[in-house]
């Protein structure tokens, strides 16, 4: 076994531990927090590359980036960020009749380096199956995922074919035409992952990733995001 995944074995032993008690909203001490990148969805995609499976639309104006796709899409924010941040954003799973109103699918990546082109995600093609994005080091949450039956979170790791799994959920999952408030805290060693004030994932990572690019991940489905921020958190302190 290689030293990387010696690693990720211990963590995922802690983690499985971890996901056998119940995901309730944690007390935290008060911290400090700019705002350090915003987007009101009003000015089209100039902070954001699409990437596409099989078309479908993504467009951002009035206030909303919709998501309208028959197979993968990801779309990333642009700004590589660097921890510790919290970003918070609102999704609506829309289920209207459409042909992609599938509620399922809220997925997310980041601190996304590609090992490929470690300096710049963006170096290396993709094309919007997930199996592309195997080459990432990030973390990714699969919420409602598999027609809105599972909830994961996995530490991919940069190589072809290996996905690791931490936390896997039969619930929460996605309630359609309903907004999600999610929020993301990368601070060093911890990651987790909120929605509707629930804390959903609480991973100590031993080797974190701790800067990249963040992502929002789907798949045959159609989503309105909107009140996207990314907010600088001042050091902890003991």
């Amino acid at each position: 076994m290689t030293t990387t995944r010696r690693a990720f074995a211990a963590l995922t032993a802690g983690a499985a531990l971890a996901a056998l008690a119940p995901a309730t909203p944690a007390a935290a001490r008060p911290r400090h927090r700019r705002l350090i990148a915003h987007d009101d969805f009003r000015h089209g995609l100039g902070q954001w590359a699409v990437e596409l499976e099989k078309g479908g639309t993504v467009t951002a104006a009035r206030g909303i980036l919709e998501t309208d796709v028959p197979a993968g899409a990801t779309i990333w924010f642009k700004r590589r960020l660097d921890g510790p941040y919290v970003i918070e954003y609102t999704a609506t799973p829309v289920s209207e009749g459409g042909a992609n109103d599938r509620v399922s699918d809220l997925n997310n990546f980041w601190n996304a380096v590609d090992a490929r082109s470690p300096e710049d995600v963006f170096a290396t093609p993709r094309g919007g199956a997930l199996a592309e994005y195997d080459h990432l080091r990030t973390y990714y949450v699969g919420y409602g995922a598999n027609t809105n039956t599972t909830t994961r979170l996995r530490r991919y790791v940069g190589q072809a074919g290996v996905r690791p799994l931490v936390f896997d959920y039969t619930e929460p999952l996605l309630t359609a035409n309903r907004p999600h408030r999610v929020r993301i805290v990368s601070d060093g060693t911890r990651q987790r992952w909120w929605i509707n004030g629930r804390l959903v994932f609480d991973l100590t990572d031993p080797e974190p990733y701790t800067s990249g690019h963040f992502a929002f991940r789907t798949t045959w489905s159609h989503f309105r995001f909107t009140d996207f921020r990314v907010w600088r958190l001042s050091p902890q302190h003991p």
